[in-house]
C-alpha cells in the first residue's frame, strides 16, 4: 500500500498518552513497522511542525519524519483541488482548500489516506479518494 498520513493521525501518534486507545494511530505504528510505504506533502509536515514550542523536540521530530518520502505537490495538483472543491460544491458538499490539496494529491498518485478528520469521508463520497476505515 501506498499511504499518506493526515496530520490528524499524525498528532494522534506523537501526542497521545501511551494508554489512550486510536484505531488510527494503532495503524500507522502497524504500517511503519511492517515496511508500508508511508509518505508526506509539506503542508502536512508544516502542520505536524508547526507549534512544536521546544527547539529540541522540533529537530528531534523533524529528523524523525525525514524517514518518509516527500510527495511533490506540483501546478497541476493546485488545479485538481480546485477542480474537486468546485466537484463538491456543486454536490453540496463544502471542502476546505487544504483538504482539497490533500485529496487531489491522494487521487493523482493513488494513494491512500490515512485521516481521522471526517470532512475526508465526505469528499471521498464525492471523489475518487481513498480512505483507510479507521471506524470504531
Amino acid at each position: 500500500m501506498r499511504i499518506l498520513v493526515d496530520t490528524s493521525v499524525w498528532s494522534l501518534a506523537l501526542r497521545r498518552k501511551k494508554d489512550a486507545n486510536s484505531k488510527a494511530a494503532d495503524l500507522l505504528k502497524d504500517y511503519i513497522e511492517t515496511g508500508e510505504y508511508i509518505c508526506l506533502i509539506g503542508i502536512i509536515l508544516q502542520e505536524i511542525l508547526s507549534g512544536v514550542a521546544s527547539e529540541e523536540l522540533f529537530g528531534q521530530l523533524k529528523d524523525h519524519l525525514a524517514a518518509f518520502p516527500m510527495v511533490p505537490v506540483e501546478r497541476e495538483d493546485y488545479i485538481g483541488a480546485a477542480r474537486l472543491r468546485n466537484d463538491c460544491k456543486k454536490k453540496g458538499v463544502q471542502v476546505g482548500t487544504i483538504d482539497a490539496l490533500i485529496a487531489a494529491v491522494c487521487v493523482k498518485n493513488e494513494l491512500l489516506l490515512l485521516s481521522t478528520d471526517k470532512d475526508f469521508q465526505l469528499i471521498a463520497n464525492n471523489s475518487q479518494l481513498k480512505l483507510i476505515d479507521v471506524c470504531c
